[in-house]
């Protein structure tokens, strides 16, 4: 018995490492094939991969190294002072995430592309070893289908530039066997670890994968038809190990989940189901289509999940199971009601169907089942090629299907008839079956990596894409470090970013931050003090201001040039320069704080906060090429050649600034040498930002000459002239009764205060929810709101405040982390208990064979 079971855990032990050697080896092949990083020349940091994941994988590594600006708390780089334990959660609570540690800063995008590729080859050899814990078989095999379900459709085309999404790739397999021990009633605690551990990683993937579980685990129940009480309780201990080991991970679900409740809301959409030939073309390979099911597994487990029901070999009810379930939870991504009982009851912003990788996986099962008891006969595999046949008919009246798909398809169809052909006359042995081996992992191999090649090359024209690390980035970060002076000052890295999250990829502290947790009062605060945004807000951008760089005590900003790789600026090259300013300390004192609330007008929202007037808003007029007054400041709804100018006057020696959000184009201020400024805007995705145009000439009649390039509105008090004098007394005296000394440490800040002060002191920080403050030796209250920013109401005596920042839901999940790790400890002492009393006790009498050996010694 002891050699049957080494044996089985050694062929379980070759399964997984075949399945996750095939990976790497696919994974690496495909961005060969595409000439993608780190193997070509073209870039695989497209959308978020790109704007979000390796931004937060480069502070991370700036905080296992001990050089962030901040701590797990607050992240003081990004938003002007953003919380980092719903960010930490969300993106980089996988443990794979440390390995970042590992690799030299400026090679941070290696550094992800190696996480990525592990956590793959991670999840096919967790498929593998579950496939051989549901049921024996051939180890090859289940290695084969480990490294079929990790390079599914949705792992390639979508999860591999979203790497914290294949936390759940791993996560469903795990927890599939540990509804297997809940069966066996074996490892409760190793069980309730990695339910905890997979929440911890990533949540959101991790419920799907949970419920997809449930349901493989209903069917295994089905299936074994165990006498009611004992199915009743082999559940309970399932729901059991889910509710501890959430409750372990719940100091960081809760807080994710506070988070999103503070976040900037998103876009509600609604569901549409997408038309059937489109999923039926993403069972196929060398398909790409970023809304549909990237449902693809491989020609060898499609064929064999649909040659299960035709498998006279399998028992009736096995076959009958897995194919319901699979046809059930199909059926499911398709129906509103249960898309959003997948979706944790929100229509996600982008792709909808982020819950195909478990459809994947019970593909993969269903094919494991109908190899594991014997390879398929002709019979079977005669209906299997008939339906698959059907299914390419259908698939091929779609758009998605690609110039590649149909060779690619009947050249794995060949290899994969071929090799189970060959094994089912040649059975486990002979130089035909390892024929059969190498046909079906060559079919598999060659067309999973020219379907992660097509959808490579296929994202880099659907997505925004951005370059690697290289010199750009070098110079950003030589600059951001020779300029910074925090806490005394902050510095931006730049208007002209590089990245969504610029200040986390090359340094510095700026407004630039783009997470799904993005502040409500962040983004609608630098909104109305006239900055821009994409994804819908939750992107907000750097604002090149000089009265927001007084507000937010912003003493340094690096000026960049456009950066060539974005296709939508022209080029224009030029050296980093860093331009600084004298701003007040982070944290200010207004002695008489105004009590208006923010209006439509930017500038009159910055003088609000200043306390101060140091615009002149002149009445402008919006004129077509002939001179005609412009209807409501439209443009560009007309001759794509048209030019229209906005003329206005202001004082002589002002710097104009033009505030057009509905605005998409460029703007110039005529007879000036400064380079014309680009706007950015596309309903309801972009909003662009205030940009300054130069200076206002002698004369004092301003001309901003446009060149729309879509349509779009100039506003009423669309120009704004800065009296820079007046903004640099209005800084001396907020300097002045300043604080004397500031001090910030992760979750802290500690202020020294000039002797009376009176009035509120206002901290150059959003106001974001988990901000407690007290002014001198007072009590710690909840901060109050300044116009967004955090303020503290001043006492006659107070000398000092301190602020303190605790994460919305911390102290909910801790609790509920200390009571379900006291209650597993509990149910393993009482469980460890119950087996000594019920083991059998050692004889306390001599047996009559024994004292008959004793005698005759």
């Amino acid at each position: 018995m002891e050699r049957s079971t080494s044996s089985g855990g050694s062929r379980t032990r070759a399964a997984a490492l075949l399945a996750a050697a095939v990976t790497i080896a696919a994974f690496c092949a495909a961005d060969v094939l595409a000439r993608s990083y780190p193997f070509g020349p073209r870039t695989r940091s497209v959308n978020d991969l790109g704007n979000q994941y390796v931004p937060f994988h480069a502070h991370l590594w700036d905080l296992l190294h001990g050089r962030a600006d901040g701590g797990l708390l607050v992240n003081w780089q990004s938003g002007y002072g953003s919380s980092f334990l719903p960010d930490l959660g969300t993106y980089l609570g996988s443990p794979f995430a440390l390995l970042v540690a590992l690799f030299p800063r400026d090679r941070i995008d290696l550094a992800v592309y190696a996480v990525t590729a592990l956590k793959t080859a991670s999840a096919a050899a967790a498929m593998a070893w579950l496939l051989l814990g549901l049921r024996p078989g051939r180890w090859w095999a289940a290695g084969l289908l480990g490294a079929s379900y990790a390079l599914c459709g949705w792992s390639v085309a979508d999860a591999s530039y979203n790497p914290m999404w294949l936390d759940g790739l791993i996560a469903l397999p795990l927890l599939c066997l540990v509804g297997e021990w809940a069966l066996a009633d074996r490892r409760r605690v190793l069980g309730v670890l990695i339910v905890a551990l997979a929440w911890t990683a990533n949540f959101y993937t991790a419920y799907m994968a949970t419920l997809g579980a449930g349901l493989v685990l209903l069917l295994r129940l089905v299936l074994a038809r165990p006498p009611r009480r004992q199915a009743l309780v082999a559940a309970g201990r399932a729901v059991l190990t889910v509710a501890l080991g959430v409750g372990l991970a719940a100091p960081l679900v809760t807080v994710v989940y506070f988070g999103t409740k503070h976040a900037y809301p998103g876009r509600v959409r609604r569901f549409a189901p997408v038309p059937g030939e489109d999923v039926a073309a993403r069972l196929l390979p060398a398909t790409y289509g970023f809304g549909s099911p990237a449902l693809y597994v491989g020609v060898t487990a499609l064929l064999l999940a649909l040659a299960l029901p035709f498998h006279r070999a399998v028992p009736v009810r096995v076959r009958a199971g897995w194919t319901a379930l699979v046809l059930a939870v199909a059926l499911s991504l398709q129906w509103a009601p249960t898309h959003l009982v997948w979706h944790a009851f929100a229509t996600p912003q982008g792709s909808p169907y982020r819950q195909a990788f478990v459809l994947c996986g019970l593909l993969v099962i269903a094919a494991w089942h109908a190899l594991a008891y014997g390879p398929p006969d002709r019979r079977a595999l005669g209906a299997a090629t008939a339906l698959l046949a059907l299914i390419a008919a259908v698939a091929a009246r779609s758009e998605l299907i690609g110039p590649y798909t149909w060779t690619v398809f009947l050249l794995a169809l060949a290899g994969t008839l071929g090799g189970l052909l060959l094994l089912g006359r040649t059975g486990r042995r002979g130089a035909l079956a390892g024929l059969a081996v190498a046909l079906l992992l060559g079919a598999q191999f060659g067309e999973t990596a020219a379907t992660s090649a097509v959808a490579t090359r296929l994202r880099l024209g659907h997505l925004d894409d951005y370059e690697p690390w290289g010199q750009r980035q070098d110079r950003q970060t030589a600059a951001v470090a020779e300029a910074d002076g925090w806490p005394a000052y902050r510095t931006d890295p730049g208007r002209e970013q590089t990245v969504a999250n610029d200040p986390m990829l090359v340094g510095g502290q700026g407004a630039q931050y783009y997470s799904s947790l993005t502040s409500d009062v962040l983004s609608r605060t630098l909104t109305a003090l006239g900055g821009g945004w994409t994804s819908r807000g939750r992107s907000v951008q750097s604002l090149d201001n000089a009265v927001t760089d007084v507000l937010f005590s912003v003493g340094a900003r690096v000026h960049n040039p456009p950066d060539p790789h974005q296709k939508y600026l022209p080029p224009n090259g030029g050296p980093v320069s860093v331009s600084r300013q004298d701003v007040p300390p982070l944290v200010t004192v207004r002695a008489s704080p105004g009590t208006a609330s923010f209006g439509p007008s930017p500038y009159r929202n910055q003088e609000l906060l200043l306390g101060s007037r140091v615009y002149t808003v002149p009445g402008r007029v919006v004129r077509d090429d002939a001179g005609q007054p412009v209807p409501a400041g439209r443009v560009g709804t007309g001759n794509a050649k048209a030019r229209p100018t906005i003329t206005a006057r202001c004082p002589a020696g002002t710097q104009v600034n033009l505030w057009a959000p509905d605005y998409s184009g460029t703007a110039r201020l005529a007879g000036t040498r400064a380079p014309a400024a680009r706007f950015r805007f596309e309903f309801p995705r972009n909003r662009a930002a205030m940009e300054p145009l130069g200076i206002t000439p002698a004369s004092g009649l301003l001309t901003v000459e446009l060149s729309p390039e879509r349509p779009g509105r100039i506003p009423a008090g669309a120009l704004g002239c800065l009296d820079t004098g007046r903004l640099h007394a209005a800084a001396a005296r907020l300097k002045a009764t300043g604080a004397t000394r500031v001090s910030v440490s992760d979750g802290t800040v500690r202020a020294e205060l000039p002797a009376g002060s009176k009035g509120i002191a206002v901290v150059a920080a959003p106001r974001i929810a988990g901000w407690r403050c007290a002014a001198g030796d007072g009590p710690a209250r909840p901060a109050e709101d300044y116009h967004g920013l955090l303020a503290v109401p001043l006492d006659a005596g107070s000398t000092s405040l301190t602020c303190t920042f605790h994460p919305p839901g911390l102290r909910l999940g801790g609790y509920a982390g200390a009571a379900s790790l006291a209650a597993l400890v509990l149910l393993t002492t009482l469980t460890a208990v119950r087996r000594r009393r019920r083991a059998p006790a050692p004889p306390t009498t001599t047996s009559p064979r024994e004292r008959r050996v004793t005698t005759a010694s």
